[in-house]
């Protein structure tokens, strides 16, 4: 009986605790989005500046996404599959971006490719190359921020494979390639499915680094993105700010629920 009211209790802090810090603040925005009418909702998301800010984040996310799926790809072989002096230290190393502020991040980034003082950023503005203030600068910002989500979720998958599979493969003649494509691939498919699903909600709502890094201009020459254009609408108290919020919710919840449920349908190994 005691165990029993133990678990009951359990479970209702649990609720209680999801339901105060996610459930409340996503069941808010979607309130003041549909309270506001429809008419209120599509003019948010389709004005000038939603529009090109929608079409910049995606662009900065599926660029992010790119670089930490393969490079995310290569670091978890390379920490599985060899073994060098170092190795246990680069792992916690790639920890550091989530453990480090984003604001620090943006700062780090400025300081090393800033077009004044920076030290690499003085020679790329000579060269007619701009980092900051720049669509590169973001794309880096965002994929140093989310760089530890396909590797996290890659190297365990890894770990408990082996490398049996893949020493047969070579020993009858497999090329690296090949043994990538046919063993490697198909192995790790649903857990980097799922990394590269979170990386890119962590991309598509990235917030302090890019913020930092970018110039907050909309326009022609538009460095805004949608969690930007929102912070810029709620301190003026624009209207459009939870209509933008509802459809950044929307996407990161049908993306993180669909590979979820694709993941389940899925044999086990």
């Amino acid at each position: 009986m005691v165990s029993s009211r133990a678990r009951w209790l359990q479970r209702t802090l649990v609720i209680a605790y999801v339901g105060v810090l996610v459930m409340v603040p996503l069941f808010v925005v979607t309130y003041r989005t549909m309270a506001a009418g429809w008419s209120e909702f599509w003019n948010a998301i389709t004005s000038p500046d939603a529009v090109t800010a929608f079409r910049l984040t995606f662009e900065i996310a599926i660029a992010a996404v790119a670089i930490n799926t393969v490079f995310g790809i290569g670091l978890a072989l390379l920490i599985t599959r060899y073994r060098f002096p170092g190795r246990r230290v680069l792992g916690p190393l790639t920890d550091l971006s989530v453990s480090v502020s984003p604001i620090v991040v943006g700062l780090a980034l400025v300081l090393v490719y800033g077009p004044l003082s920076g030290w690499f950023g003085k020679g790329l503005a000579t060269a007619g190359f701009q980092v900051i203030y720049a669509l590169p600068g973001m794309i880096m910002a965002t994929a140093f921020v989310s760089m530890p989500l396909v590797l996290r979720e890659v190297i365990p998958v890894l770990e408990e494979e082996g490398i049996d599979q893949e020493q047969a493969a070579k020993v009858l003649g497999a090329s690296a390639l090949q043994r990538f494509r046919r063993i490697t691939l198909p192995t790790i498919r649903p857990a980097l499915a799922y990394g590269i699903v979170l990386s890119l909600a962590r991309c598509i709502g990235e917030f302090g680094a890019v913020k930092v890094v970018s110039g907050n201009v909309s326009g022609v020459n538009q460095t805004m993105t949608v969690p930007l254009l929102i912070d810029q609408r709620s301190e003026q108290f624009a209207p459009g700010a939870y209509q933008l919020s509802f459809v950044l919710i929307v996407i990161t919840v049908l993306a993180i629920a669909g590979v979820s449920i694709r993941r389940k349908k899925e044999p086990s190994r």
